[in-house]
């Protein structure tokens, strides 16, 4: 009887720490949809890829964050960089048509849903 009720509470303490970073979707002003899946939180951009590297850019520096690198061509960026905790920031943007461009952003190991969200917000604000 012991075994099986540590069983069930250590269950319905897992399942939700489990679930709850699997995937949540909202909508996003500006944005289309916006989907946080796995650490990564994915979204649309109204805009041509080069608008939204800029905006990207912009936010950056509006957040004080250190950029480390930017690779850019005419199809896809990558922009690394840092919070003043040392975390890492990857944001991916690739074009999905000539006026939309989709962006991934990860901040650290695990990802933070709350800093990826002011990101977004910061460079939506830019476009």
């Amino acid at each position: 009887m012991n075994r099986r009720f540590l069983l069930t509470l250590s269950m319905l303490i897992i399942l939700p720490l489990i679930s709850s970073c699997m995937v949540l979707v909202a909508g996003g002003a500006g944005a289309g949809s916006v989907a946080y899946i796995k650490g990564d939180l994915n979204a649309n951009l109204e805009a041509p890829l080069n608008r939204a590297v800029s905006a990207t850019n912009r936010a950056i520096t509006a957040l004080k964050f250190a950029k480390i690198s930017d690779a850019y061509d005419v199809y896809s960026s990558r922009i690394i960089a840092r919070t003043a905790s040392d975390r890492k920031i990857t944001i991916k943007l690739e074009k999905a048509s000539e006026s939309t461009t989709r962006i991934s952003i990860r901040v650290g190991m695990f990802g933070d849903e709350e800093v990826s969200n002011t990101i977004l917000r910061e460079i939506n604000k830019r476009l």
